[in-house]
Order: structure tokens, then C-alpha cells, then sequence
């Protein structure tokens, strides 16, 4: 299709601000994005919408256009319910690369457009996906219950004989037409998908397991309701969608690949809309977060749990028990680098986590509250359980609510392939409570089990409150003598030496403990170069003749500074 039958259709909202003499290109497809650089995803010939919540300021406008120029893009749309009237720096850098551009009235959403010209695309090229794109529009528009992604999948392999799957991050069937996936095969092409997306190669990644060839399509949340201008593949890796199929699209024409990326775009349509049910549920648990971290009364804190309640458990007469689940994403980054922003990107992964594994569809977590503070993310998970116990001996356990040693086991493989080498996933799980006075404890019990799992080696490491039985929550029990000896033996040799040569050793130790030992942000933290806090360590270890890679030893220093 041309540009300016764009214009001519009413319903798209389009309003021309420049590049009159170029409305003949061909558009051979659409991408909605919000990155500052999504080089990447372009192959020439689309239509990018976008919402501008990258441009920060005047001069990101030129860099923007550039890219999509030299990609070969047919036009720019740039919505206008964040600023209003478009900027002119914008204007300007597209009439300096002549980009066509247009305004899309704010009353216009992107997914109508998207699905006119992937509908009208694909009528030009097949008109058999034409049929796919159309019937699933007006199954989307009915409502939820019209059908999602199972419907365009089902007509996938009614239409055009292929099988297809749609997996989350984690390997979880989210939608598929026919017999399911088992689970160590969605697991494998999951962290197929993971390792190829990190390492920069564009899909479709084909592999081939047991004989059958599969191809994997990225599907991008980049919608309205994704987080913008992500810096970094790493921001978004562990939270998109994937699409499999059965078949190796390595001898496929340009047109049928062409015909699988719209598919994965009305998937992503669909994604949106669902995603904007977890806004209710997020805000819920950030109330609460805030409310426990501030130390609000724990009536207070009760009063909010009430109204969480029927929203996570709908029918539920009393209010459930809780737990709490702190999960970190960590990367590693070299001074002088930015680092990437981990908390939404542990709260997206923490609700695809927290899904019951064994369960299949989108609307799975609609039980999950995840708020994120700083780097963290912190769920609250209810418990729809009879009152507890006197005893947790005398407890059913399927009553006992989440336990770490099994929460990662159907994840671990996927996302350790995502976290390339340079990753890490940890997580805490607190014992179940009772009532808003527990809450407090409970981040705190659930943030102690992450810092365990922390010490660990391993890519994929959780934790849980059984755990921290064994010190954190038995140090006040332990007498006044016993403690000073222990922190004295560890700690005494250290002070002395910082006493006499001012070199920070009790500081440099804390910092490395907080950061898990990693060199390069405990190096960023203390603004040192890596071979000086490679040193300082070093001088530790000969004081103390302790070993800071061993497990053991660094629990032991962590041990000393609380009592100290």
C-alpha cells in the first residue's frame, strides 16, 4: 500500500506535517516503539508509530530520525496524547532527512492502526493471512471472549498448515492451536530464544530438537503499555513474548516472513490489552510496599490489604494469609558504564515466575501484586488457606504457600540462557502471615533470603525463610561473649589495619558483601578502579586468612557486621 491511502482513510486519524512529496512510498509494514534506537527491529519499508516517550529533550529528535532514515523507513507517526501538538525539532529533523511524517490524533489508538495495515499489507501480498488478520480483528473487538491469540494460531494451522505455540520468557504455554507443548521442549526454544535475542541476531531464530525444525519470532512489547526508550536489550529480553513454529523458515520467501511478523504483531496487540489489567493489581502492591516500608500503623496497612483482597482473590470471603517474594536482576557493567534499570525488569519476570508453571494462558497471574523499589521487586502473594496452625508440623503442605527450592525449577534453564554470562537472578521467599503486623517481617525475612541466595554461585538462585533459621533470625539468641569473640576474631584485624593506614578495609568489605561479590559494581559503588578493590580484598583475605569466592567465609564476615 502507499502512503497516502493512508490519509485517505478517516478512521486512522492521520494529520500530514511534512514530506508531501514522498506520500508514494510503499509501506510494507508497521512497528510500534518507543525506543530511542530500534534499529534492530527494522528491515526497511514500515510505517513506526511511536508515543515520543523518548524524546527527553530537543536534541534526541535529530539521532531519532537519522536511524530510521538510514533504515529505510517508510514513514514516522508520532502520537500526540503525551505533548500535544508534535514538536518542531521533530518536524525539522524529518523534513532534513525526508522522512515523511504524520500526527496521530490522540483519539486514535495505535492498534487501530497497526491493524489496518497489517490487514491491508497482508491482502496485497497473501490473500491468506489477509483472512487470519481479519477474522482474528473482529474476534479481538468482540471482547475477551471473541478469543486472543488462540484464535489467529488455530487459523494458522487451519489456513496455512503450520503448528505454533506462544510461549512466555520462562517456556509457559501462553496460547497454542492443537496439542501442547511438553514442557522441556518450550523450556529449550525459550532459552533458544533468550540466547539468541541477547547476543544481537535477528529473528527468526531456527533451531532444530528431536528432528523437527522450529522457528522463533520475537514478539515485542513495545506498545503504549510498555515501559519506554528501554537503553539496553537486557531491559526487555526477560519480559517478551516469543512465537514458535514448527517448521524452518531458513527457505522461506521474503513474503511469508513478511506474513509471520504481522501475526506476532497482533499478538503484541493483544499482549497490550491484557497487560493493562496488572496496572490495578501493580498499584495495589505499591500502596501496600509503601505503606509497610514507611511504617504505617498496621491498621493502616490492614485496611489497604482489605481492598486488595477481593481484587486478587474475587469471591473469597476473609481476607487470605500472605507472603512475600523479593526477586533481583542484576548485571554486570563496567565502570563508567550505564548500568541498566533492573526493577521493572525483575517485576515483569517476577510475575511470569510466579505463575503456576503447569498452567497455560495469559490471565494466569491476575493472583500477583508485584510492586518494584530501586532494583528490587516485591510481591505479595495471598494465600487462600484455612487460619494457620498452631504449628507448621501439624499444616497440609500443600497449605504452606510458596517454597523457594521449587519455584525456579521450570525457569531455571530458559533464563539462564537469557542472563548470557553477565546475569543474575535472585530471590527470597518469606514464611506465610497472618495479618498486617507480620508484613514488615516478612520483606524483611524475604530480603535476608535473597541476600542468601546471593551468596550462592550460579546464575538462578532462590532461597526461603526455612533457610535463615540457621543465623539471621537466631542472632539475637546468641550470647554476649560468643558474638564479640566471633566479630573480634574477624573483624579486629581489619579495624587495626584501617586504625594505622586509613585504607577502608571494613567499608571495602561491607560494600563487596552488598554487592554479592561482584568486582565491577562493588568497584562503581566505592568509585575504585577494579584492580584497587581487587587489592584491598586481597588484603582482607591475608589478614583474616579467609577466602571472600568461598560460600562459607563470606557468610561468616556477613554474620560479623550485623552483630558488630
Amino acid at each position: 500500500m502507499r502512503l497516502r491511502a493512508l490519509l485517505e482513510n478517516d478512521a486512522l486519524g492521520l494529520r500530514l506535517l511534512g514530506g508531501e512529496d514522498e506520500l508514494d512510498r510503499t509501506v510494507r509494514g508497521v512497528m510500534t516503539t518507543d525506543l530511542k534506537d530500534p534499529s534492530r527491529y527494522l528491515s526497511g519499508g514500515e510505517l513506526v508509530l511511536t508515543g515520543l516517550a523518548w524524546l527527553r529533550e530537543p536534541a534526541d529528535a535529530e539521532p531519532f530520525v537519522r536511524i530510521l532514515a538510514g533504515a529505510g523507513v517508510a514513514a514516522l507517526a508520532a502520537g500526540e496524547a503525551e505533548l500535544g501538538d508534535i514538536p518542531e525539532d521533530l518536524v525539522q529533523a524529518c523534513s532534513r532527512h525526508r522522512l515523511p511524517l504524520f500526527g496521530v490524533n490522540e483519539s486514535v489508538a495505535f492498534a487501530t492502526i497497526t491493524e489496518h495495515v497489517v490487514r491491508q499489507v497482508s491482502g496485497e501480498r497473501a490473500g491468506d493471512l489477509a483472512a487470519v488478520v481479519d477474522r482474528h480483528r473482529r474476534l479481538m473487538t468482540s471482547g475477551p471472549a471473541g478469543g486472543g491469540p488462540e484464535v489467529v494460531l488455530d487459523l494458522l494451522g487451519s489456513d496455512l498448515d503450520l503448528r505454533a505455540w506462544v510461549l512466555s520468557p520462562t517456556g509457559r504455554q501462553i496460547a497454542g492451536a492443537g496439542e501442547p507443548l511438553e514442557a522441556g521442549l518450550a523450556a529449550t526454544l525459550a532459552g533458544e530464544h533468550l540466547a539468541a535475542t541477547r547476543t544481537g541476531r535477528r529473528g527468526p531464530h531456527r533451531l532444530t530438537v528431536g528432528g523437527t525444525p522450529y522457528s522463533l519470532f520475537p514478539i515485542r512489547n513495545t506498545g503504549r503499555g510498555a515501559a519506554p526508550a528501554a537503553r539496553d536489550v537486557r531491559e526487555t529480553v526477560l519480559s517478551d513474548w516469543l512465537l514458535a513454529v514448527e517448521a524452518d523458515a531458513g527457505d522461506w520467501p521474503a513474503a511469508r516472513l513478511d506474513l509471520l511478523q504481522g501475526v506476532t504483531q497482533l499478538i503484541a496487540v493483544e499482549r497490550d490489552r491484557r497487560d493493562a489489567a496488572r496496572t490495578v493489581r501493580r498499584r495495589l502492591a505499591q500502596e501496600v510496599l509503601e505503606l509497610v516500608q514507611s511504617g504505617a500503623a498496621p491498621a493502616e496497612i490492614a485496611a489497604r490489604l482489605r481492598v486488595a483482597a477481593p481484587v486478587l482473590l474475587p469471591g473469597l470471603g476473609t481476607a487470605p494469609h500472605w507472603q512475600v517474594v523479593v526477586a533481583r536482576v542484576e548485571w554486570e557493567t563496567e565502570p563508567g558504564q550505564n548500568g541498566v534499570d533492573s526493577g521493572p525488569v525483575a517485576q515483569a519476570l517476577l510475575e511470569e515466575i510466579l505463575v503456576d508453571p503447569a498452567a497455560s494462558g495469559a490471565d494466569t497471574a491476575d493472583r500477583i501484586a508485584v510492586a518494584h523499589s530501586g532494583d528490587e521487586a516485591i510481591a505479595l502473594v495471598p494465600l487462600a488457606a484455612a487460619p494457620l496452625p498452631d504449628s507448621e508440623d501439624d499444616m497440609p503442605p500443600a497449605t504452606l504457600g510458596l517454597h523457594a527450592d521449587v519455584l525456579l525449577d521450570a525457569v531455571r534453564a530458559p533464563l539462564s540462557a537469557g542472563l548470557d554470562g553477565d546475569g543474575r537472578l535472585t530471590l527470597g521467599v518469606s514464611a506465610a502471615v497472618h495479618s498486617a503486623e507480620g508484613l514488615r517481617g516478612a520483606l524483611e525475612e524475604a530480603r535476608h533470603a535473597r541476600r542468601v541466595a546471593a551468596a550462592r554461585p550460579g546464575r538462578v538462585c532462590a532461597a526461603g525463610h526455612h533457610e535463615l533459621a540457621s543465623h539471621v533470625l537466631l542472632l539475637p539468641f546468641v550470647p554476649d561473649d560468643v558474638r564479640r569473640a566471633f566479630t573480634a576474631r574477624l573483624l579486629d584485624p581489619l579495624r587495626d589495619y584501617d586504625r594505622r593506614h586509613r585504607a577502608e578495609l571494613i567499608p571495602t568489605l561491607e560494600a563487596f558483601l552488598d554487592c554479592d561479590g561482584s568486582w565491577t559494581r562493588c568497584a562503581t559503588r566505592l568509585h575504585l578502579h577494579v584492580n584497587t578493590l581487587r587489592y584491598r580484598v586481597g588484603r582482607i583475605e591475608q589478614l583474616t586468612g579467609r577466602d571472600l569466592s568461598r560460600l562459607e567465609d563470606k557468610l561468616d564476615f556477613f554474620l560479623a557486621l550485623r552483630m558488630s
